[in-house]
């Protein structure tokens, strides 16, 4: 590991301030403290900001909900409200990580994660993401776990947090706090696709720092759920996800929210899914006739074909968990 000087701020004027002069912030750290064990990190400074006043979970004046950043994982899934308004939350929470990561980990530090990416934590592999312009090994390598969709000949790699395929799905904000002052940005947009630059992978201005996350208001009664299908069923990154919410009333569907995981270089959000499911009555050939538009536009490699028919199927079979059938 390499040396590196260490801040613990009070405030959060104090932290954007450190921010902003080149330092690394930190909660939890249970990634940035991995990454920098085995020297795929090697920040010159930390700002250690878990004493902010940013674990906060509210139900908003339309009836949205935020989460503070600073809310560990197991906090968040186990709140009433989240465990009442949006389920799939809750579900993504409890199957990102062991009941000791989760009660560290924050979440504005899971959606802030890194890849998984074997070529990544590799220093001695070529990677774009960890040293622009070296190369992506896994385009060529052993690539069965890696993106299908949001792709560039810069880089394959996952995006390894479920608790962002729900944010995705449900479009939320996310809340940040810089030298310029606030600003919320879609989820949508937080998170970049690689491109030509795989090293940049927030939307994030130097300095700023994640203050919450947002859910807007969505009509009620609302069913949802996460659904993760993985090589073993115990504490295991995803192969294939799904969020889905739906909103019914007098026998139709009026609104769907989908997103899928472990597919993509992000969370990767379904509008043709939705579109198809949107006034329509559940039913089996519904569900099916929508799960096959998930494909579309995916780029499968060498060693992730299944990844396309098990896509297809996870979509599929959470829409009929969360919809059912009439």
């Amino acid at each position: 590991m390499h040396p590196f000087t260490y801040t613990r701020v009070s405030d959060t004027g104090e932290a954007v301030n450190a921010g902003h002069r080149g330092g690394r912030y930190i909660a939890g750290g249970t990634t940035l403290v991995d990454l920098m064990r085995e020297t795929v990190e090697h920040p010159e400074s930390l700002v250690d900001i878990s004493g902010l006043p940013l674990r906060e979970v509210t139900v908003t004046e339309r009836g949205g909900l935020r989460i503070g950043a600073l809310v560990t994982m197991a906090e968040a899934a186990a709140h009433p409200k989240v465990r009442t308004l949006y389920p799939v939350i809750s579900e993504a929470l409890e199957l990102s990580a062991s009941a000791q990561l989760r009660n560290m980990a924050t979440v504005g530090g899971n959606i802030m994660q890194r890849t998984r990416c074997t070529y990544f934590r590799d220093v001695t592999a070529a990677c774009n993401k960890r040293e622009p312009g070296s190369g992506c090994a896994a385009l060529h390598g052993f690539n069965r776990s890696h993106a299908i969709l949001g792709t560039s000949e810069s880089c394959v790699a996952t995006h390894p947090s479920d608790a962002a395929v729900a944010f995705a799905a449900l479009e939320a904000q996310v809340h940040l706090l810089g030298p310029g002052g606030g600003r919320r940005i879609p989820f949508a947009d937080f998170l970049l696709r690689p491109g030509n630059t795989p090293d940049r992978e927030q939307a994030l201005r130097r300095g700023e720092l994640i203050t919450a996350v947002e859910i807007p208001a969505l009509p009620r009664p609302l069913k949802s759920g996460y659904l993760k299908v993985r090589d073993r069923q115990s504490y295991e990154f995803a192969l294939t996800s799904a969020a889905v919410a739906l909103h019914l009333r007098g026998g139709l569907i009026r609104e769907a929210k989908v997103a899928v995981g472990g597919v993509g270089t992000v969370p990767w959000k379904l509008p043709a899914v939705e579109q198809h499911l949107l006034g329509e009555r559940p039913s089996e050939s519904l569900w099916e006739a929508a799960a096959a538009k998930a494909t579309a536009g995916t780029r499968p490699l060498e060693h992730n074909r299944f990844k396309v028919e098990l896509l297809r199927r996870t979509v599929e079979r959470q829409l009929r968990i969360v919809g059912g059938t009439k």
